[in-house]
């Protein structure tokens, strides 16, 4: 695992808020701002950042209610805009003028949402298996496990469930893999149980009629057109359909996408063949922060 820093801020509505602060790069070099999925958490991107800390500096953030940071006292704040404002204020806690975004399913609708409000700021953008348009059955899958709370007495007890779970998104996996998928997604209590590594009340804001429409999407995405994109698609993903990243593709100037074939929602960014595209991606993104400079 690469060395990192724990890093904490401030939210608007006094949360404290924390990420894993991997450093790397060259002076004046972006840095990389990972965001997670629904019920995940800055550890998501340890191999990520095993591979590319030191190169990059790489920031991976705990969106409230999860991981090292606070739990909010409004269960209602656990919406996209509100992830956008804690991040916007972790920028501006750091300074950062420019940067890249990698966002897995919601993190990926955080920059989606950022785009605008930063344009000439992101300086590239990857969006892992998420989009526009959510396919329905993956939202309904979404909605039959958040917010559940399960209990195990130890960490194989966890790594078995967990592949019951998603033993259709990995096929390929053995128990090592949800062994570690496990320890990313579970923490210890101080009872010495092992339990979900967020905040259950993420869920209500799903049980608000119509709540799930937000903003429009799509005019998110728009805000991308010039800013060099990676789309990631499981090729098994219920969450993003082959048309709509296909469209996604097409509606931007500045594109890739890259299938993982054997992969539900969502591939993990530390599949071999993902390597290539996203040093590509990071290559293009240090070629217009030369051009800006």
């Amino acid at each position: 695992m690469a060395a990192y820093e724990n890093l904490y801020w401030w939210s608007n509505d006094g949360l404290r808020l924390h990420a894993r602060d991997y450093p790397g790069g060259a002076e004046g070099q972006p840095p990389i701002l990972c965001m997670a999925g629904l019920t995940r958490n800055a550890r998501d991107f340890d191999a990520l950042a095993a591979r590319l800390a030191g190169r990059w500096r790489l920031i991976a953030v705990d969106f409230r209610g999860r991981g090292e940071s606070a739990y909010a006292k409004d269960p209602m704040s656990y919406v996209p805009l509100t992830y956008v404002q804690d991040v916007e204020a972790l920028l501006t806690e750091l300074g950062i003028a420019r940067y890249i975004a990698f966002g897995t399913s919601l993190g990926g609708i955080v920059t989606m949402l950022m785009a605008g409000p930063s344009r000439g700021r992101m300086m590239a953008a990857l969006l892992n298996d998420v989009g526009p348009e959510i396919d329905a059955q993956g939202l309904s899958r979404i909605r039959g496990y958040v917010g559940k709370a399960s209990v195990f007495p130890t960490w194989m007890h966890a790594a078995r469930c967990v592949a019951e779970n998603n033993g259709d998104v990995y096929p390929d996996w053995q128990i090592e893999d949800w062994l570690a998928m496990a320890k990313r997604l579970y923490r210890l209590n101080s009872s010495g149980r092992i339990v979900l590594d967020y905040d259950l009340k993420i869920a209500e804001p799903f049980r608000v009629p119509g709540n799930e429409a937000g903003p429009d999407m799509w005019q998110g995405l728009a805000s991308l057109r010039d800013v060099p994109t990676l789309i990631v698609r499981g090729g098994r993903s219920d969450l993003l359909s082959a048309a709509t990243a296909e469209r996604m593709a097409a509606s931007l100037d500045r594109a890739e996408l890259v299938t993982v074939p054997g992969v539900g929602h969502a591939p993990t960014l530390s599949e071999t063949m993902l390597q290539e595209p996203i040093d590509r991606l990071l290559a293009r993104a240090l070629e217009g922060a030369a051009i800006r400079a």
